[in-house]
């Protein structure tokens, strides 16, 4: 019997949650732990204009991570249903194909990237002033781009079979190398952009290493074999997965969104004071994202050993710690706004202003983003895929690009800050009213994956 297994069918599902939370909210965090520091160091080591630059570049992570979290979380959700049933070798010959799909598209993009580079900072927003950085930064991340999968999807699957403690250490050795690696590259090596992000993938390679340690354990349920490329097999990967790729493009397109408007409205100092926002965002985005990781495991595997009271009581624990941690956020963005700002060495008050505006308005969609991670990856979970689909194109796309559009138009870049809060608490109010009754009452029915 795997780790999972004993874990899940022994244990209150409370307990259960708590496992799989802890490390991997920390883990999460610590994750974007790595994209801060780097913030944080170019920020106050080369300046506000390379400070922007990275932050244009940084819908790459994006891209790179969502396309690893489709085949990841896809697979891992096939692999904890597999596992649930008692079904080892298709559990086994999920992950495998899995890791060689991850391997494969990796590559393919990284090629193309490297190639594109230039044409692609122009796409997300560089202009004159940050091009040369925002080159500098992509050309090593694409370079990189299989490890950043195969650290994204390989630390997924080690969650999913139990051990998401061993998941965490490998963020915990990440974050500190890259925090080591960016001081000696940036202050010591003067290597600028391009230090910050070869300490950011170098750093990703050690938590790869990491996440090896767990083939050695002798319950693992992870274990390679000879591929059998089955067709069904990889559309049900690629279904499965779909509403995290689009949760992770959407992030790119925030950003890009964020982005433009920002430029039209205010200029360079628009794209350093959201430089600065989205930094922290992204550390607090990833949190949410760590609830519905840690939700994930429990729920595809309650619903293959057809255990469905433990699915319910699972998602109304959720409800309350993504409500929890919203509010957490939201009286930091409140009581300390400046505080954040000054993390970044920003100097400039102008910038410094236009960002301690920001941060109070726009943290207060971490009320509601909770509870849009939670329903997403609850249908998502059960293979139920289109209300999957349907809250993250509404939350992350429709709404927020239509907020963007109007919002501006009536508050000038108050609106701007407004945008997501408006697309995130609507998706979440429907969400309550609409959507929870029909969980909490719903009449499970077997559905074939």
């Amino acid at each position: 019997m795997s780790i999972a297994e004993q874990r899940l069918l022994s244990q209150s599902v409370t307990k259960s949650f708590f496992q799989y939370l802890l490390p991997t909210l920390v883990g999460m965090m610590l994750m974007s732990a790595n994209i801060v520091i780097d913030g944080i160091f170019v920020g106050n080591g080369i300046g506000p204009v390379a400070l922007a630059s990275v932050n244009v570049a940084v819908p790459v992570w994006s891209i790179l991570i969502s396309i690893s979290m489709l085949i990841g979380i896809g697979g891992g959700t096939l692999y904890s249903m597999a596992t649930g049933e008692g079904n080892n070798d298709r559990a086994k010959q999920t992950f495998t194909i899995s890791m060689a799909f991850t391997t494969i598209v990796m590559t393919v993009i990284g090629l193309i990237g490297y190639i594109g580079a230039e044409p692609l900072s122009l796409l997300f927003g560089a202009n004159d002033e940050t091009l040369s950085y925002t080159v500098d930064y992509l050309e090593i991340i694409f370079m990189w781009a299989p490890i950043v999968g195969w650290e994204a999807a390989l630390s997924i699957f080690v969650r999913n079979d139990g051990s998401p403690q061993l998941a965490m250490t490998g963020l915990i050795v990440s974050a500190v190398l890259n925090i080591i690696l960016n001081y000696w590259m940036i202050f010591i090596l003067n290597m600028e952009v391009t230090g910050a992000a070869l300490a950011s993938v170098i750093a990703t390679a050690a938590g790869l290493m990491v996440y090896t340690i767990h083939f050695l354990k002798k319950d693992a349920g992870l274990k390679f074999i000879r591929p059998k490329w089955n067709k069904n097999d990889m559309l049900m990967i690629g279904k499965l997965g779909f509403p995290n790729f689009l949760a992770e493009a959407g992030t790119g397109l925030f950003v890009i969104g964020y982005n433009i408007a920002l430029s039209y409205y205010a200029g360079t100092t628009g794209l350093a004071a959201f430089s600065v926002i989205n930094y922290l965002h992204t550390f607090m985005f990833l949190a949410f994202i760590g609830i519905g990781t840690s939700i994930q495991p429990m729920i595809s595997f309650y619903y293959g050993a057809k255990k469905y009271e433990q699915i319910k009581d699972t998602v109304k624990i959720a409800e309350i710690t993504g409500l929890a941690l919203g509010v957490a956020f939201l009286a930091i963005g409140w009581l300390a706004p400046g505080s954040l700002v000054s993390i970044f060495g920003v100097e400039t008050e102008a910038i410094r202003q236009l960002a301690i505006k920001g941060i109070t308005i726009f943290f207060i969609g971490y009320l509601f983003m909770g509870i849009n991670f939670i329903y997403m990856t609850y249908y998502q979970s059960i293979a139920y895929i289109k209300p999957s689909i349907g809250i993250t194109l509404f939350r992350g796309f429709i709404l927020l690009i239509a907020a963007l559009v109007i919002l501006p138009l009536l508050f000038g870049t108050t609106g701007i800050w407004l945008a997501l809060p408006a697309a995130e608490g609507m998706t979440a109010i429907f969400l309550l009213l609409f959507a929870r009754r029909g969980v909490m009452n719903r009449q499970w029915q077997e559905q074939g994956y």
